[in-house]
């Protein structure tokens, strides 16, 4: 779907207006055809009407407007998968990490998911019959924890150059929530310049935590969280990329049998994200992902083991 187009090619996007839109970080048709025209007209100073037209021009153009089924179902066809670097846990996630989605990796600290966010940014890069997509990875780190040294030690696991490995991850450190909705939404330009098929936000939640407190500031957080999440889903979708996100458990003071942690975001994260997976610490150094939500796969449970390498399978998993 993606990169069939350029700009100039909406009806009523001339090279002025095109240029504005560039700036602002619409570079493709998909990204003005899944834009609201509000938007548009806010990041551009373009009028509302003009915004509305070529958004509407844009979407007639990639064909994002009402569509029969079987018309969704060959897009489903395109949609890829990218290995964990474990068996068990590809197979949990219905052959691995989809594009076309938000796959959010939730649970406690030590449990896994920056490990994981590490290991996907070097499967990605894989060829196909590895488990790759052959692309690039965008890392949007909110809690300082990317460390490159992991990377060069996972690349090596899989056969692939070191350096060129670290040149293949676009890296940003973000300090608050502002930067971190604003490299969203440069994300366009970034993914049309270069082949990036994985977007990673570890983590998704902790920023807008830290910054937004008390009650009387739960409405407003969570207005900016739906937004943020939901350019995210915009990006997997039109851009048949995947998105990975990390999130943080609270605690449940009520909760006086099983696991008294949810996950943070409330419904907001719940239900913009299209895979939920739960990860918890094992037995003998393994972690646990448990399936939580997914629109067509069964619950489950896998095992596996961080290592040097990044994700491996535990033993007798997979």
């Amino acid at each position: 779907m993606a990169g069939e187009y350029g700009l100039e090619d909406v009806e009523g996007v001339g090279p002025a207006t095109a240029k504005k839109l560039r700036e602002a970080g619409f570079a493709t048709v998909e990204a003005l055809a899944v834009a609201t025209a509000f938007e548009l007209s806010e990041a551009t100073g373009i009028g509302y009407d003009v915004a509305l037209k070529i958004s509407q021009r844009a979407r007639e153009l990639v064909k994002i407007n009402l569509v029969t089924a079987d018309e969704v179902y060959r897009r489903r066809q395109l949609a890829q998968k990218i290995t964990t670097g474990s068996k068990a846990l590809d197979s949990l996630l219905g052959g691995g990490v989809e594009t076309q989605a938000i796959t959010e990796l939730v649970g406690e600290f030590g449990t896994g998911k920056t490990q994981l966010c590490h290991t996907l940014s070097v499967t990605v890069q894989l060829p196909g019959d590895k488990g790759g997509l052959e692309a690039d990875a965008l890392f949007i780190d909110t809690e300082g924890t990317f460390r490159p040294e992991r990377i060069v030690q996972i690349a090596r696991r899989h056969g692939l150059e070191a350096e060129k490995a670290l040149k293949n991850i676009v890296y940003a450190r973000v300090y608050n929530s502002d930067h971190q909705v604003l490299l969203v939404d440069k994300a366009w330009e970034v993914c049309g310049d270069r082949n990036i098929r994985l977007i990673v936000v570890d983590s998704l939640t902790s920023l807008f935590r830290g910054e937004y407190l008390g009650r009387e500031a739960l409405a407003l957080r969570q207005q900016r969280l739906n937004s943020h999440v939901h350019k995210l889903l915009k990006l997997a979708e039109a851009l048949n990329l995947a998105v990975v996100v990390t999130n943080q458990v609270v605690a449940n003071p009520g909760q006086f049998f099983g696991d008294p942690n949810k996950p943070a975001g409330g419904n907001v994260v719940a239900h913009a994200c299209t895979y939920r997976v739960y990860l918890r610490r094992g037995k003998e150094k393994t972690r646990v992902a448990y399936m939580m939500d997914a629109p067509h796969l069964p619950y489950g449970e896998a095992s596996f083991l961080i290592g040097e390498g990044g994700v491996y399978d535990a033993p007798g998993a997979g």
